[in-house]
């Protein structure tokens, strides 16, 4: 059986499966290219995690000895010291008491702040709102001197208090600004449904506003965390012994033999544990806080 399928004069031949293959490579080294580049990107991310968690498993000999890529004789010393020594493990109970009341200040303060600029409309609101703003914008070098001068005044110097009113200053107008975002997106006819309904305010907020802006506050939580857990400048200006945190106790790490390398290594990797769990815990949060709100 011959096959009659004939062509017009002059067309040129459709190409077969010789022409579609280098098509359809073409159409994969995107792929490919692009998996090459978040690979050393990721690898550019963790290589200084890794090299921390190699030099905190190392000795202070090999670690200013040779290069290594990985201990050759491994010890965990210098977690022994961290965790037996109160003058390293009371660096992390002192940063975990003033982060905690920092946050607990913060959503405080902002949330009922947060409601006012969303809900009602007053004189001047929108200069008080970005003048609350200005303070974030600030570097805290800026306030570290006058918070000093007060606190010393007032007997609050090398108090926990202290370090986290300090650093309400910056994180409540960044929590007023994420939550006021929520709220705003919340329609005004469920309060007043609430209140036809004959909820007070407090149960009003409690029980059924705060369940719709959940993310908004697990996202303002977090973000006043990590900046009052990572911040360095105002809590060692304004503690010495008393409420010293472990960011401060870091730099204070020379002795008469040098700097212990292996141990610093090893209280930088338990400074991070606190920041990663916290972000698992709230990690739902801020993916629906970069979805919905001003994250």
């Amino acid at each position: 059986m011959t096959d009659t399928t004939t062509s017009a004069p002059g067309a040129a031949s459709i190409p077969g499966r010789v022409t579609d293959a280098p098509v359809a490579a073409r159409r994969k080294l995107p792929i490919k290219g692009s998996a090459v580049v978040m690979g050393l990107y990721l690898l550019f991310l963790m290589l200084p995690l890794y090299w921390l968690l190699n030099m905190s498993l190392k000795t202070n000999a090999e670690i200013l000895g040779s290069l290594t890529l990985w201990p050759r004789d491994l010890t965990f010393a210098n977690y022994e010291t961290i965790l037996t020594d109160p003058s390293w493990y009371s660096g992390y109970i002192n940063s975990l008491i003033y982060v905690t009341m920092n946050v607990a200040i913060t959503l405080t303060v902002a949330l009922p702040a947060a409601y006012a600029f969303s809900r009602y409309h007053f004189m001047g609101d929108k200069h008080l709102f970005f003048w609350l703003l200005t303070n974030r914008m600030a570097p805290p070098a800026v306030f570290a001197l006058p918070f000093f001068q007060l606190y010393s005044s007032v007997q609050l110097f090398d108090t926990h208090i202290a370090v986290a009113l300090a650093h309400c200053l910056f994180n409540v107008p960044l929590a007023v600004w994420i939550l006021e975002g929520f709220m705003r997106g919340v329609p005004k006819e469920i309060d007043e449904t609430a209140y036809i309904d004959g909820y007070s305010f407090p149960r009003f907020f409690v029980k059924i506003f705060l369940p719709l802006i959940a993310s908004g506050v697990g996202v303002a939580a977090f973000f006043a965390f990590m900046f009052s857990w990572v911040e360095l400048l105002l809590s060692r200006t304004l503690t010495s012994v008393d409420a010293k945190p472990i960011a401060a106790t870091m730099t204070r790490t020379q002795g008469a033999s040098g700097i212990d390398w292996g141990v610093l290594a090893a209280a930088g990797v338990l400074t991070i544990v606190p920041g990663a769990l916290v972000i698992w815990f709230v990690r739902n949060y801020i993916a629906k806080g970069f979805a919905l709100g001003r994250v």
